[in-house]
């Protein structure tokens, strides 16, 4: 049976990337990595679609909340959870990017990275 879990990770954190990348892939979980925001969307539009975006809000260039304005403005990703992981914790960003479409909100700092990958489990 083919593997179709599939993840994008956006954040531009180089150790993040691949730290998230190396524990998704070893719980048998397919990982696209983009590190900016216009990474991310050239793989959507090259026809990458997964199951679940984790994305980072604070970014070079455009960051996670444009790539969520441009997501919803396009009609990209329509059966894909995008969960923000960002350390950005204020209530206003949280229902910012809430409203703008995203399905959950994860602060970084008050998750290890085991717990994340439970959580995105659980909605694969």
């Amino acid at each position: 049976m083919e593997n179709n879990k599939k993840i994008l990770i956006v954040d531009d954190d180089e150790f993040l990337l691949d730290m998230y990348a190396t524990k998704f892939r070893s719980v048998n979980i397919d990982v696209e990595i983009a590190s900016n925001v216009p990474e991310a969307l050239d793989k959507i539009y090259a026809g990458f679609n997964p199951q679940v975006v984790l994305l980072d809000l604070i970014m070079q260039g455009p960051d996670g909340f444009d790539f969520l304005e441009r997501v919803k403005k396009e009609n990209l990703l329509k059966d894909s959870k995008i969960i923000i992981l960002s350390n950005l914790g204020q209530k206003e960003d949280i229902e910012k990017g809430l409203k703008m479409g995203a399905y959950s909100y994860l602060i970084k700092a008050y998750y290890t990275p085991s717990e994340i990958v439970k959580k995105v489990k659980e909605l694969l």
